[in-house]
């Protein structure tokens, strides 16, 4: 039952008889006559075109247009800036506890002070890349980290840079520029100039400590080691060093800058 519509809008009765929405078909949207009703060839419907190169251009083509990090408001590209004196090396000392020894001797060469625990020692030197380039000698938790980098040689070329942290005072190489921060004087207070380059280097030297850690993903080096083998501790640390360089190369990081 249909109440209260005009009687030219209810639905016609009869089988067979089209559904229409009211007394006479809508006219079309164009009001414009078809091409094939006026005798001419049909307009081929316009396609669209194919993403270029891919949908990762596009992308990048919007960035663009939307004002995306690397063009200038102005139109033109710009290229990020080189910093001067960007550090290609540095090295630092990471610590692995173990089983208290029982000699009395090496109890003592191998008590650290800083981890109040019996500890053995080695340092690594890492480039740009974060790259291990070299291993030192496993020494005991007592040794400072400066007179194992006194007595191994780093291979560094002339002219190359270095960071160290203040663990390294007073350490030099030939024709190498030692990167370090500024030590606060005895009751003295560092200037705001000062400040702000040891923030800045801290931040640069603070990749070698992601070094530190991936090569302490291994549990043989994160825990107490319980090898007593001669040997078997230095093997240890060149495995798991080993083994964070090919993550590396198989997974490039960030460069240190």
């Amino acid at each position: 039952m249909y109440f209260n519509l005009h009687t030219n809008l209810l639905p016609p009765r009869g089988a067979g008889t089209p559904l229409q929405h009211g007394a006479k078909q809508s006219p079309s949207v164009d009001p414009r006559p078809f091409a094939w009703a006026a005798g001419g060839a049909p307009r081929p419907r316009r396609r669209p075109g194919p993403l270029p190169h891919g949908p990762g251009a596009a992308v990048r083509s919007c960035g663009s247009r939307c004002g995306h990090r690397g063009r200038t408001s102005r139109g033109g590209t710009s290229t990020p800036r080189r910093r001067a004196g960007l550090p290609p090396f540095a090295h630092d000392g990471t610590e692995r506890r173990i089983v208290r020894p029982q000699d009395p001797a090496e109890q003592t060469d191998c008590y650290s002070g800083k981890k109040k625990d019996h500890t053995v020692k080695n340092v690594l030197l890492v480039n740009a890349l974060l790259i291990i380039l070299f291993l030192s000698d496993t020494a005991g938790g007592r040794v400072h980290d400066k007179r194992i980098a006194d007595a191994t040689p780093y291979p560094l070329p002339a002219g190359s840079r270095l960071l160290q942290d203040l663990g390294f005072l007073a350490f030099t190489l030939p024709q190498v520029e030692i990167l370090m921060p500024t030590k606060k004087p005895r009751g003295q207070e560092l200037t705001l100039e000062q400040e702000l380059a040891n923030q800045a280097l801290h931040h640069r030297r603070l990749r070698i400590e992601h070094v530190n850690s991936s090569v302490k993903r291994c549990r043989i080096v994160k825990d107490r080691i319980r090898l007593w083998k001669a040997g078997v501790r230095d093997l240890v640390m060149e495995l798991c060093c080993a083994l964070h360089n090919f993550r590396v190369r198989l997974t490039p990081w960030q460069p240190m800058i």
